[in-house]
């Protein structure tokens, strides 16, 4: 296989009381306080489409996660047994890319205040997309 190199452009960063990887939650329904996404001012036309209320999919770049691990146990627990990264929504990953379901609260210029979101303060936001409606509503 050969080595090709992609470029990602962050469109902004999440603004977050979360600061300590160590203590936020693993997922952001397990108690992640609401958090913003500060986007780059390009990006307003992109996001107008959006409403308050609605479910999107952020997808960071978990930027402080470490990339030489392929194995872990579950959710940090050593008595879980040895899994590959690929089965498991560890942070930790070849390209640790973060994957968020979140709701739109509220929606100020390019700021989105959103619920769910468990990523770090200044984590870098690669991405968001709408949820996928049932095949028939598509």
């Amino acid at each position: 296989m050969s080595k090709a190199w992609y470029k990602l452009q962050p469109i902004g960063w999440v603004e977050s009381p979360l600061v300590d990887r160590d203590v936020a939650p693993r997922q952001g329904d397990e108690g992640a306080p609401d958090a913003w996404l500060v986007l780059d001012p390009n990006t307003r036309a992109g996001i107008r489409d959006l409403k308050v209320g609605t479910e999107i999919i952020v997808l960071t770049w978990l930027d402080r996660a470490r990339r030489d691990v392929l194995a872990v146990h579950p959710r940090g627990d050593r008595d879980n047994p040895m899994r590959g990264v690929f089965s498991t929504r560890s942070p930790d990953r070849p390209n640790p890319i973060g994957l968020h379901n979140v709701q739109i609260l509220a929606i100020d210029d390019t700021r989105i205040h959103v619920r769910n979101l468990e990523a770090l303060d200044r984590t870098p936001i690669v991405d968001i997309k709408p949820l996928l409606e049932p095949v028939g509503e598509r």
